[in-house]
This record gives structure tokens, sequence and C-alpha cells, in this order.
């Protein structure tokens, strides 16, 4: 789950991590409040949407009176930003946060995540801050340190000092710097984040070190247990249909092809998704119905599959265990019969059951397509699709 950059900086002002004093806004009359409230001027006017590369595409600007505030905050409000990471299309911009100007010596570049490879939390740092960080990572890769923390000790003063004399920092700011890096680490396990990012991390001046730019990422997997991390979820910036899939438990991503994909099984989709592409087609979406689903979870998978006007045909890929194949056929049915199907749809099915859940599509009178296998249901369905282009 990903959350705003306001949201984000609550949590470090609530870990004791410095930030810029600020407020939200949702009207240029707001954003003008906001920059009163905050007694200086100039203010920074940012645009608050799940993405980063806001500066790049137009959503952050410096503005240097209250007329100023009220005409960037009109600008950016209700205008439709495009970054690297919202793709062409873009995000709708609801809400600005407005923040003081800040005086800044440097600018750095930190990040915490976990790594599967060492099953350690990777601290990442650079002197590169306010750069797009893959960019440094493939032109200058010396530029970047990374420090791997046990999860089972956590993070020692070795750690901090590593990271604060590969940034070349003062003794003075180095102080700040590792009750910070403490602070960071201890939100990062404590609320289960999967990313935290700052970018940039700015040295004032006055040798204080304030995240200007705050980042932060959930594990989806933990929310049952972070009640106050839920409360911060903005459905406004998720896309309607995985909001809608997420209400019935079922794992499902949109995506810009037009074949609609339903699996069990996250590497059965991830599969599926390869062979469509290879067979010359492009995946609509990734639908993880799951091992445990029932008639009813698969026929709202079904029917969210068929919202998508994107979709020219789908492909049913289920291998039955848990999930038997005769269930998979009864929640198809009702789906298609309530959403009404307007596409031509490739099933391969095998497993448990698997006779009962053909005799049950076959007797159903929609329109199907059986294949024998994976392969040739690919190469069926991208037939389907590029024949209807």
């Amino acid at each position: 789950m990903k959350i705003h950059e306001y949201q984000a900086k609550e949590l470090f002002r609530k870990h004791n991590v410095s930030v810029p004093d600020g407020g939200i806004a949702k009207t240029p009359d707001e954003a003008a409040d906001q920059a009163i409230k905050l007694g200086k001027l100039p203010v920074v006017v940012k645009a608050q949407i799940h993405a980063g590369g806001r500066g790049k595409g137009g959503g952050v600007k410096l503005a240097g009176s209250l007329d100023e505030v009220k005409s960037i905050a009109d600008e950016i409000i209700g205008m439709n930003l495009v970054t690297h990471q919202t793709g062409p299309e873009g995000q709708l911009v609801k809400k600005v946060l407005v923040e003081p100007g800040i005086s800044i010596e440097k600018e750095l570049y930190l990040s915490m995540l976990p790594d599967r490879e060492t099953a350690s939390v990777v601290i990442m740092a650079s002197e590169a801050g306010g750069m797009d960080i893959e960019a440094v990572a493939e032109e200058t890769p010396e530029k970047i340190i990374r420090i791997f923390v046990d999860p089972l000790i956590g993070i020692q003063p070795f750690h901090s000092r590593r990271i604060a004399f590969g940034l070349n920092l003062s003794p003075v700011v180095m102080k700040d710097f590792n009750s910070m890096l403490v602070n960071l680490y201890k939100l990062f396990v404590d609320c289960d984040c999967s990313l935290l990012e700052i970018n940039p991390l700015v040295i004032t001046k006055k040798e204080r070190v304030i995240a200007l730019d705050a980042k932060i990422n959930f594990d989806d997997n933990a929310l049952f247990r972070q009640k106050d991390i839920l409360e911060y979820r903005d459905e406004d910036e998720e896309d309607p249909l995985e909001v809608e899939a997420s209400k019935y438990n079922l794992n499902y991503i949109n995506m810009d092809g037009n074949v609609g994909n339903m699996v069990n099984g996250a590497g059965l989709a991830m599969a599926t998704m390869d062979i469509i592409k290879q067979a010359g087609a492009e995946p609509a979406n990734f639908l993880d119905v799951g091992g445990g689903a029932d008639a009813g979870m698969v026929e709202h998978g079904f029917r969210i599959i068929l919202s998508d006007e994107k979709v020219k045909g789908i492909l049913i890929n289920i291998f039955g265990g848990i999930l038997r194949c005769d269930i998979l056929a009864k929640g198809v049915v009702q789906g298609a019969e309530k959403a009404g199907v307007n596409v031509p749809i490739v099933v391969r099915m095998e497993g448990t059951n698997v006779e009962e859940g053909r005799k049950i599509l076959n007797a159903s009178g929609l329109n199907l397509i059986a294949a024998v296998d994976l392969k040739d249901a690919a190469v069926k369905v991208a037939s389907i699709v590029n024949e209807s282009k």
C-alpha cells in the first residue's frame, strides 16, 4: 500500500524524524491560508499523488507571494500530472502540500527496503540526492552506499557511522544523522514497510538534517496488524478495478493489454502473462483468485475482468488443487450470466474434478474455446484478440 508524502511526514514526526512544517490544501484559497499559517515566504506547493518525479512533471513549484501561491495551487489542483511513474495517462491531482522554502547546503538520497537475497534490510544512501536514483545506479553506481542490516540484530552504531562517513558528513551533522537513521529504521520495522525513501534528504545551512521529501510503501500482507496505517489508504489514488478486487480478497493488477487472465496462483499468473506475450498478445490484467477461492470469488473476479473495456478475449488457466475445477466452472458461469459475456473465452483446466468442471462449462451455453495445454491456450487467445484489432 502506498501513501501520500504528507502522510509519510506525519509518520516521520511521530518517530522524531525532522520534516518541514506544512499543511494540506484542496483549493487555492486553502493553499494561501496554509502559507499564512507558516508565516514566511517563499513556500513550496507540492502535488500529492502516489508517484515520484512530480517536480519534473510540473507538480512542485516555488511561490514567492500569496497571489503566486493561489495561482500555482490553482494550476496544480485538478491537473493530470504525468511523470515517469504514472505512465502517459497521468494522475489527477486533488490536493497539494504547502511547505516553507528551506535554505539547502547539500542534498542526499536515503532509502530502506527488504533484500530477499540476503534476508536483511538494505539501507541505501548517496550524495547524489535530488536525482533519479535509477539513473545514478546505472551511470555512477559507485556513488551509492549499501549497508545490510540483520533484522534479528537490528541497526547498530557502526551501520550509521559507515553511511555517515560514506556521505562525507561533518561531525555536527553526523550526530543528527545517526539519531535520525535509528528512528527511521524503527519506523521501517514497526510499521511493516516495504519501502522507505527520502529524496532529497537535505542538510541546511544551519547543519540540520531534514527530510524534504518522504515516500513510504507498506507490505499489504501485514496491514491486518497495522490498523492505524490502513486509515491512510486513499482509494482515489488506486485503480477502481483493483479497489473492487481487494474487497473480495482477489489479487488483481490492471495492465494495458487486451487479454483478460484468470488463474490460481501467482507463479501460474506470471507464467501465463509471459506466454501470452510470446504468442504475440498483451495481458490486460494479473488476476490470481488463489487456491482457497470459492464460486463467489471466481464470479467476482470474472465480472471484474469483463468490466475492463480493453479486454477482447479471456484466458482461464486453472490447475485444480485446493481450488477444484468444478468450483471454478460454477463461478465462471455465474459471473458470465450476471455480467453478460461479449468476448470469446479460452479455457485450459487440469487437476481435481476437471471432468466435472468441463461438463459445467459445456452445458453453460457460453462462447468457450477449449485448449489442450497452456501454449495452445495462449496461441488461441492471441489469435482472437489480434483479429479484433
